[in-house]
Protein backbone atom coordinates (compact mmCIF):
# COMPACT_ATOMS: atom_id res chain seq x y z
CA UNK A 1 0.00 0.00 0.00
CA UNK A 2 1.12 3.65 -0.59
CA UNK A 3 1.74 5.90 1.95
CA UNK A 4 -0.53 8.59 0.52
CA UNK A 5 -3.08 5.77 0.53
CA UNK A 6 -2.01 5.17 4.24
CA UNK A 7 -2.22 9.00 4.99
CA UNK A 8 -5.46 9.25 3.23
CA UNK A 9 -7.31 6.50 5.21
CA UNK A 10 -5.69 8.21 8.62
CA UNK A 11 -6.86 11.60 7.57
CA UNK A 12 -10.32 10.29 6.94
CA UNK A 13 -10.45 8.08 10.36
CA UNK A 14 -9.26 10.98 12.23
CA UNK A 15 -11.78 13.45 11.02
CA UNK A 16 -14.69 11.07 11.87
CA UNK A 17 -13.04 10.75 15.30
CA UNK A 18 -12.86 13.81 15.92
CA UNK A 19 -16.81 14.62 14.37
CA UNK A 20 -18.52 11.81 16.58
CA UNK A 21 -16.17 12.27 19.84
CA UNK A 22 -15.45 16.01 19.48
CA UNK A 23 -12.37 15.80 21.31
CA UNK A 24 -10.24 13.72 23.29
CA UNK A 25 -9.32 13.50 26.82
CA UNK A 26 -5.80 12.77 28.55
CA UNK A 27 -4.34 12.75 32.20
CA UNK A 28 -1.97 15.38 33.42
CA UNK A 29 0.34 15.40 36.77
CA UNK A 30 1.76 17.62 38.84
CA UNK A 31 3.79 16.94 41.54
CA UNK A 32 5.24 19.25 44.15
CA UNK A 33 8.10 18.36 46.89
CA UNK A 34 8.54 20.58 49.74
CA UNK A 35 10.73 18.88 52.25
CA UNK A 36 9.29 15.52 53.77
CA UNK A 37 6.01 16.53 52.06
CA UNK A 38 5.28 15.31 48.55
CA UNK A 39 2.04 16.98 46.89
CA UNK A 40 0.66 14.67 43.49
CA UNK A 41 -2.34 16.12 41.58
CA UNK A 42 -3.37 14.33 39.15
CA UNK A 43 -6.31 16.20 36.40
CA UNK A 44 -7.95 14.97 33.56
CA UNK A 45 -7.45 17.81 30.49
CA UNK A 46 -9.95 17.90 27.90
CA UNK A 47 -8.78 19.06 23.97
CA UNK A 48 -11.71 19.76 21.56
CA UNK A 49 -11.64 19.67 17.98
CA UNK A 50 -13.55 21.85 15.79
CA UNK A 51 -16.41 20.44 13.60
CA UNK A 52 -14.26 22.39 10.76
CA UNK A 53 -11.39 20.26 11.76
CA UNK A 54 -12.62 16.98 10.85
CA UNK A 55 -14.32 17.62 8.18
CA UNK A 56 -11.51 19.43 6.62
CA UNK A 57 -9.26 15.92 7.48
CA UNK A 58 -12.45 13.87 5.57
CA UNK A 59 -11.74 16.14 2.68
CA UNK A 60 -8.28 15.65 2.22
CA UNK A 61 -8.62 12.48 2.93
CA UNK A 62 -10.80 11.56 0.14
CA UNK A 63 -9.47 13.86 -2.44
CA UNK A 64 -5.67 12.26 -1.63
CA UNK A 65 -8.02 8.87 -2.33
CA UNK A 66 -9.51 10.11 -5.45
CA UNK A 67 -7.42 12.82 -7.66
CA UNK A 68 -5.29 10.31 -9.54
CA UNK A 69 -1.42 11.30 -9.15
CA UNK A 70 0.80 12.55 -11.85
CA UNK A 71 3.46 9.42 -12.98
CA UNK A 72 7.13 9.89 -12.42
Amino acid sequence: MKASRVIAILLVAGGLFALVYGGFSYPKSHEAKIGPVAFDVKTQEHVSVPVWAGVGAIVAGVLLLVVPRKKR
